[in-house]
Formats: C-alpha cells, structure tokens, sequence
C-alpha cells in the first residue's frame, strides 16, 4: 500500500483517511426529536482531534513529547499565565496543586501536617481529598444560594492561627466571590487555589482588569475529562505565574526529581555529575536526586494531541455553554415560584458547566427529578452535596477529628437534598435546550 512512499507521505494518506472516516461515522447527526436522550455533557470534536490523535499514535512517542509541550505552551497563552504543567486528570491537578504548596522551599509558607486548609463541603471530592490524605485540616464553610459559592461573609470566622490556605472550586462555572477571597487571602498571607476544573473560560472583573478564572489565586487547575468544557478524555493542567511554585509542582510532577530536564534529555544545565545533594557522595546523577516525595502524573502525549485541537475550538464552546444557559433561563422564568434559578456571581462572566435549580418549599425533588429522567433528559446532583455525610467520612465524623465546621452548614444540607442540575454542553441544540424547559415545567406541576 506504502510502496514508493515516504514515511511522511504514508502518514498523511493515513491522516486523509482518518478524517474522511470520522466525518461519516462520528460526525453524522439525526436532528433531535422530542424523548431523544438528552446527556448532561458530551463530547464536541470533529477530524481535527482524531487526527492529531491518530498522528500522535503514529509517532509512538507515547509520553509527554512535542504536543505536551504545544498544549502547555498554548494553554498558559490563553490563560495569559507564564507557567503551565499538564497531568493526567484533574484529580491529579488538585493533588498537585495542593502538595505543591507542602513543599520545604517555601519555608515558613509551606503547608505542614495539622494546618488548616479553607474550603467547602459542597463541591467535588477531590478538591478536599488531597489535604486529608497529606494531614492538613479541611476547614467547611457553608455557601450561598442560589450563587452555590462559598459564603464570604464566614471567612474570618473560619480563620484560625494554624490556618495556611484557601483552596475551593468555581461551582459549575459560576465564579466565587474573588475579590473578598483574595482579599481576605492577602490579608492573612494565605496561598489561594482555584478549582477551576468546572469554569474553564469563566472571567471576572478585579481591580478593574478582567480575568479569566484559575488566574487571579497562587494556583490554578483545569480537568480535560470528556464531561468538562474541554477534553482530552483524561487529562488536566495546573497554572501558575509564581517561578517557584512552577519548579515545585513540576517537581512533584515527575517523580519528585530535583532535575528540570524533560524526558529525552540529559544534563541542560551542564551540571549533572559535579554537585553535591542532601547527604549523597558528591557528583551523584542529578537525574536521580529527589527533592520532594513527589508521583508521576503526567499526561500522554496522544491526550495531549487531543487538547491542542479542541483549545483552537475553545473560545466557540464558551460562547455556546452561555447561549444556552441563557436560552434555558428564560424558558423557565414562569416557574420561578417552583425552582430557585441560578444567579451569576457578581462582576463575573460566567463559562457555565451546567444549570443548577433548587426545589423551593412544597416541591419534592424526589418527585421532578425522576420525571426529568423519563423524560429522556440526564440530571446530576451538585456533586457530593455535603461531603462530610458521606461513608468517606465515617470514621472522622465517628472520633470528630481530622476536619472542622465553621457555624452551621445550612445552604449546604439544603442542597444536598433540593438541588439538581442539567446541562448546557456546547453541542445542545436550540431544540434540545427548549425541550428540557418544557420537561422541567412540566415536572414542577405534578
């Protein structure tokens, strides 16, 4: 088939090919017809992806390798951040971003078994799992509703002398309050991560300057997983302008090496065989001195080739995500009497994730949920809703240890048992999006 063929020009015959087959077999669409499954989140891609994808394969790197390096340089662009270190999910990114900030170089900064860690028990697990796995302390605050963001107004309350960060998520793309929390960050000299993993795109006006969330705390992470605002299947990032952090996380990273040079390469800094660390013999290979307890989380590169074609769509899927969340709020303006609507947060520009709704007093959520679903249209709940009632907690709730409770968690019980969300997901339709406020409408009636 390849006879008298370059390398290079077999592999485009092959790009052809991959193109062609998946603009007639994934690019093929029925129009939507009321009662078709309508999924929370989707994929949205087209041949670009699956040929950078097949073309990655093709060149069998399979690690970190020249796409990596597109994505974390592009990426860090869009964000207009200077740093950028791609891993394998956004679990890893939180895990990252968190122990980046355990490390000794930052000194009377560094995170430290016992110390205190701001953050709320409405979210997703993994933004909390990192600390109760090094020793640090989750400190729950309650949120607000219908913003779904932790409650500002509680922050110095929940502050204490062990107290060292804030790390809390931008909930279903709706912005925190940012100015208050950095503020009161600045304040108190504490790191601030953002969980950015939800608001990819999502901006906010501090200062005077609009920003994109994940850019304005210490860190911030994004999740590529195939329900989020963009993917790579698995895949997340963790960005920083800080040079310090960025030498951390990337550290923590790869093994925990104190070598900065990428796979493939030996002795950049010219210096491999002629130092001494900790209590090694001098010269010892710096490829193998490590100064953290760090993992591998890196991505691949086949992901990464993923992401690099669906950042060039990005900035249309933010665009889409609003179009519909406006379209289904103005659907449901006539039950506002049944449902509490989602309010952005203010001086925000929010990229949503989805559409959160809370039952008010007299309707059952254990009633419109079930009829949304046999209806054809997914729902989700606002992830763990409180945390600290679930199994994963048993033991600390049991011994009342390993977290703490700052006044009562109110909003935060009330979503766990009144809130669900639908989705918005750039690949809905207008027909879609009108379908799902007629169900919901009708749910809120029987």
């Amino acid at each position: 088939m390849f006879e008298n063929k370059s390398e290079e020009q077999a592999k485009q015959e092959i790009l052809e090919l991959v193109g062609a087959y998946c603009d007639k077999y994934h690019n093929q669409k029925k129009p939507f017809e009321k009662g078709d499954r309508i999924t929370y989140a989707s994929r949205v891609y087209d041949k670009d992806e699956m040929t950078n994808l097949v073309d990655s394969a093709l060149e069998f790197w399979l690690t970190a390798g020249r796409y990596t390096d597109e994505f974390e340089r592009d990426f860090a662009k869009y964000l207009g951040v200077r740093y950028c270190a791609l891993v394998n999910s956004g679990s890893s990114a939180n895990l990252l971003a968190f122990m980046t900030l355990t490390s000794p170089l930052l000194k009377e900064r560094q995170v430290r078994p016992g110390d205190e860690v701001i953050t709320v028990a409405a979210g997703f697990p993994t933004t909390v799992t990192p600390m109760i796995q090094y020793g640090a302390v989750p400190v729950f605050v309650d949120v607000t509703i219908p913003q779904y963001n932790i409650d500002t107004d509680k922050l110095e309350e929940a502050y204490s002398e062990k107290t060292k960060a804030v790390m809390i998520a931008h909930t279903l793309g709706n912005p925190f309050d940012l100015k208050a929390v950095k503020t009161f960050c600045d304040t108190h000299n504490l790191w601030l991560i953002e969980d950015n993993c939800d608001a990819l795109g999502s901006e906010y006006t501090i200062d005077g300057e609009q920003k994109l969330t994940g850019t304005i705390g210490d860190l911030g992470t994004s999740s590529f997983y195939p329900p989020h605002h963009m993917t790579m299947g698995e895949g997340g990032a963790v960005y920083t302008d800080n040079p310090l952090l960025h030498r951390i996380m990337k550290s923590f990273r790869d093994w925990g090496r104190d070598c900065v040079c990428p796979s493939g390469h030996d002795n950049l800094c010219g210096h491999r065989f002629d130092k001494q660390y900790g209590e090694l013999p001098v010269g010892y290979d710096h490829k193998y001195v490590y100064s953290h307890f760090g993992y591998n989380l890196k991505a691949t590169d086949m992901q990464a080739a993923v992401g690099c074609a669906q950042l060039k769509k990005f900035p249309s899927f933010v665009e889409r995500r609003r179009e519909n969340f406006a379209r289904l709020r103005k659907g449901l303006e006539g039950v506002e009497d049944k449902l509490i609507l989602p309010v952005a947060c203010e001086n925000s520009n929010p990229s949503w994730f989805g559409f959160l709704l809370t039952c008010k007093e007299g309707v059952s959520r254990q009633k419109v949920v079930p009829y949304i679903e046999s209806k054809g249209v997914q729902t989700r709940m606002l992830f763990s809703g409180n945390l600290i009632k679930h199994p994963c907690f048993d033991q600390m709730r049991q011994l009342q240890t390993g977290y703490r409770v700052v006044g009562e968690l109110t909003n935060t019980d009330r979503i766990m048992n009144d809130t669900f969300w639908v989705g918005v997901y750039p690949g809905m339709t207008d027909e879609m999006i009108d379908y799902m406020a007629e169900v919901i409408c009708e749910a809120v009636q029987i």
